[in-house]
Formats: C-alpha cells, sequence, structure tokens
C-alpha cells in the first residue's frame, strides 16, 4: 500500500490538498476558493466556517482523484495565510465573527495610538516588527474591543485565538470535542505578541493590547516530534492521522525551497510578494524596514530566524484588472496582454491598496497609477501591473543587502506568478542576479508536507530533501544598465505619490 504526506494549504484567497509520495512529488491535488468579503474601505474578512467547509471539501476532492483512503496518508502538514485573526467560542465551535484578514487596515488608528506612546518600532527589540496592521496583536485588541461579548468571553476562557492553522488544526482534531489548541512558532512570530528570543507570549506587551493570556493557543516547534492531535475517523480523513507539522506559508515555502543554509533566499510570488532570508540561529534586527522573524524550528533544537520583506499586493493586482476593471478574463491573460508593447510607456502601477508593507511600512499611502498619457493603452497598464511585483521586489531585496551585508546572488522563486516568463526576466533584469524556478512550484504545500514528514520521520533531517529539489528554468539579467536605472528612477518617483493620502 502506498504512503502520502498530506499538506493542507491554506492560502489568502484559496485552500488546496495536495498528497506528495515520499520522493516528494505531486501526486494528486483539489483547490477551492472562498469569498473576499469587503466590508469598508480598507477591511478585509474572511468567514472561517467557509474555510474550514473547503478544507474539508479539498481533502475529499484529492483523496478521491487519487483513489487513497485516509489510512495510506502518514501524516498532514499545515500551512496557511499568516497573521489573520479569528477569534471563535470553544464550546459551540462557532467563531465570533468573520475572521480578519491580514491584509485589512481596519487597525489603523489602534497603531497609531500604540506608536503614539512609544514609536513604531516599540515591540521590535522583542517581536522583530514594527507595530502595523498586519499583525495579528492589533486584531485581536480591535476584536475584543467592539464585537459585543468578546473581551467577557476572553476573559473568562471561553473565546480562542487563532490564526488559520490554528482553527483548522483544532478543527481537525476534534473541534469542541477537545481540539487541540496550538500554533507553531513562525505564525506565532507574526502576532506581534511572541518573544523571538523565549518563543513566548510576553506579558509585557499583552498587557499593553489589554489581551488576555488565556485565549492564546500554546506556541509548538514547526517540525514537532510530539504529535498534537488526530484527525477524527468520522472527519474528512475517514481515518485516524497524525496532525504535527505548521509552518506559516511564506515560511513553508523557504523550507520547500530547502534554503537552509545562511544567506539563502527565495520569493514567492501569491497574493501578496514575500521574499525571505535566511540568517541563521541568531535573529538579525532590520534597520531598513525588514522583519525578523522565526524560518522554522525542529524539536529540540534552536530556531532558525530569517529577515523578511512583505507585499502587501502582488498576484492580487492581476486579479484586481481581471476582476475590478474586466481588462482580461483569466490571471493568465496578463502577460499575453503585456506582450502587445515593447515596455510600459512610462507608467508605474504602485499597488498600495492597503497601505505599503516593506520596506516603507506607510498605512497612509493609497495606490497611484502614474505617467498616464494619450499614449497609453491596456497593455501598458498590465504590462506596468507586472512590473509592479518586480519593483516591489527589488526594494526588499536592497534593504536585505544593507541589513544582511550579503549581496544577493541568486533567487529562487515559487508562487502562481512564477508562470509568467515575462515578469520573471524582468526580475532579473532588475536584481542584476539569476532568477531560478524549480521543478516544483508548489513549494509552499511542499514545505508543509516536508514538516510533517520530518515529524514522523519519513524523512531522515533536511539534508535528505536537499535531493528532491531541482531546477526548472533560470533567468539571466540582460537589459541595458541605462533602461534600468530610468525604471527604476519612475518608479521611486511614482512610490513617493502614494504617500500622505489618508489623513
Amino acid at each position: 500500500m502506498s504512503t502520502y504526506i498530506g499538506a493542507l494549504d491554506l492560502g489568502t484567497t484559496s485552500n488546496r490538498f495536495i498528497l506528495f509520495d515520499p520522493e516528494g512529488r505531486i501526486k494528486g491535488v483539489d483547490q477551492k476558493e472562498h469569498t473576499q468579503i469587503f466590508p469598508k474601505p480598507g477591511w478585509v474578512e474572511h468567514d472561517p466556517m467557509e474555510i474550514w467547509e473547503n478544507a474539508c471539501s479539498v481533502i475529499k476532492g484529492a483523496m478521491g482523484k487519487v483513489g487513497v483512503s485516509g489510512k495510506q496518508i502518514a501524516a498532514i502538514g499545515i500551512t496557511n495565510q499568516r497573521e489573520t485573526a479569528v477569534v471563535w467560542d470553544r464550546q459551540t465551535g462557532k467563531p465570533l465573527c468573520n475572521a480578519i484578514v491580514w491584509q485589512c487596515t481596519r487597525t489603523d488608528a489602534i497603531c497609531r495610538q500604540l506608536e503614539k506612546e512609544g514609536g513604531q518600532d516599540r515591540f521590535r527589540a522583542k517581536t522583530g516588527l514594527p507595530v502595523a496592521t498586519y499583525f495579528s496583536g492589533p486584531k485581536i485588541k480591535w476584536l475584543l474591543d467592539n464585537v459585543t461579548g468578546a473581551r467577557t468571553a476572553a476573559e473568562n476562557g471561553r473565546a480562542l485565538f487563532g490564526t488559520i492553522e490554528t482553527w483548522i488544526i483544532w478543527q481537525l482534531t476534534g473541534g469542541t470535542r477537545g481540539g487541540a489548541h496550538v500554533t507553531d512558532v513562525t505564525n506565532a512570530s507574526r502576532t506581534l505578541l511572541m518573544n523571538i528570543e523565549t518563543l513566548a507570549w510576553d506579558d509585557e506587551i499583552l498587557a499593553c493590547m489589554g489581551i488576555p493570556r488565556q485565549m492564546l493557543p500554546r506556541i509548538v516547534p514547526s517540525i514537532d516530534k510530539n504529535t498534537w492531535g488526530h484527525t477524527l475517523k468520522e472527519g474528512p480523513l475517514g481515518a485516524t492521522v497524525p496532525v504535527c507539522g505548521a509552518l506559516g506559508d511564506q515560511q513553508a515555502a523557504t523550507v520547500g525551497q530547502t534554503c537552509f543554509e545562511i544567506g539563502e533566499a527565495k520569493n514567492t510570488y501569491g497574493t501578496g510578494c514575500f521574499m525571505l532570508l535566511n540568517t541563521g540561529t541568531r535573529p538579525v534586527p532590520s534597520a531598513h524596514g525588514l522583519l525578523t522573524t522565526v524560518g522554522y524550528q525542529i524539536s529540540g533544537q534552536k530556531p532558525v530566524y530569517c529577515l523578511e520583506g512583505s507585499v502587501a499586493i502582488a498576484g492580487a493586482l492581476v486579479q484586481w484588472l481581471r476582476d475590478n476593471l474586466g481588462l482580461i478574463d483569466s490571471a493568465s491573460e496578463v502577460e499575453i496582454l503585456a506582450r502587445t508593447v515593447e515596455d510600459n510607456g512610462g507608467v508605474y502601477f504602485v499597488p498600495a491598496f492597503s497601505g505599503l508593507f516593506a520596506p516603507y511600512w506607510r498605512a497612509d499611502a493609497r495606490g497611484v497609477i502614474a505617467g498616464l498619457t494619450r499614449y497609453v493603452n491596456k497593455g501598458h497598464i498590465a504590462r506596468a501591473v507586472l512590473e509592479a511585483n518586480a519593483y516591489q521586489t527589488l526594494d526588499i531585496m536592497e534593504a536585505m543587502n544593507k541589513d544582511s551585508g550579503v549581496a544577493l546572488s541568486s533567487l529562487k522563486v515559487d508562487g502562481g506568478m512564477v508562470a509568467n516568463e515575462l515578469l520573471m526576466q524582468f526580475q532579473a533584469d532588475l536584481l542584476k542576479v539569476p532568477v531560478i524556478r524549480p521543478s516544483v512550484t508548489e513549494t509552499t504545500a511542499l514545505g508543509a508536507a516536508y514538516a510533517a514528514g520530518l515529524s514522523i520521520g519519513l524523512w531522515s533531517d533536511l539534508d535528505a530533501l536537499k535531493k528532491f529539489w531541482s531546477t526548472d528554468k533560470i533567468w539571466h539579467p540582460s537589459m541595458a544598465e541605462e533602461v534600468r536605472q530610468q525604471g527604476i528612477q519612475g518608479w521611486k518617483k511614482a512610490v513617493q505619490r502614494t504617500f500622505d493620502w489618508m489623513e
């Protein structure tokens, strides 16, 4: 009987369940989108129950496609959209309200108040993070302050908080019948509540935000020899399967790309865009707008840290072009449309729809399309959309070089947009380094599968995973330096135009 590792990839726009064999090859996949809810400008929500129901659906769907039973699945790993906050009732299993998504800016006033009392970096020494709407802590505070009965329920131990992996692990392992309430160190490191040195919730920060400690999950290693719980026979897998590996999506992609050595980096082009650089077992503080985050931790070992540059809107900009403007019918058409022109026609698109993340951290910024003339057509707009992803990545790489003192020699890439060869070539041209696409681009799910497989001993150690990684294609820089510098200058001017839009 064949053995499989299941990876549940709980993304911002969809859930996927992927079955991997012991050689790290994809054997089956099912995917389902969930609703994006926008109640007010700048607000973004998800329905946690829809995410749970879709998770069950894709698990059954992938198993059905391959003809696999739950008994053939050795373990389940989880990876997830980070920072999205869910608060639910431990007795009923029902959310107290919709989840507040990582992109949501409703906590801006809370963050400004926190900054007023100690500056944007008041918690950076402990958490590696600036005060920003991005992170979960201010979202929890908003929920407790604004949802009727939430604070009382949290104080009496009835309300539980979790990021998306915590919510789904709790459901998978029993829910109201004793489900495991855990979060892995990578997700905990994105709450603005965990001390990245001690890997524990920080009482001083909790008191500052008014968050009861008892509503928080237990922090566990990403790759844990101690199984957190098992799925139920009556659950979507139809069998008792250990749940023992979890990583935030960008850390999962770092593991999936086997960036296990200091100085190795990857960039994921998904809903947002995220570059992580392995800095080893000591956290490196950033002086240039990056985040210091936990990369992964194996139980019994020191955590491995990363510097991260986070971009809020990447692939989501292509979705916006499709859904809001109707310039394309499918995401894949953006490259075809962009190839109808030779360049961007002088147009720059800065997608600060929910402020700017790294390296600027400007919640007051809003999106702009700069450089419009009568000459510009929809092809130029499409090209500017793609180029925005590459320019935002350049901003991060420049900050990363300054913080780490290490010049990037190449960049491993993954995520849905790496199929776009026009974008990949432009990215190589801007960064002036080779851009490398692996044979398996589903590196986020692969990282979650690796975490689960390592936890149960299917693979012996990290070195055993390196032989599964292989190159699909490499793009080498070829742009004239004068053209490159002209483009960068135009981009930086456009970024400045986004500042101070919101009072």
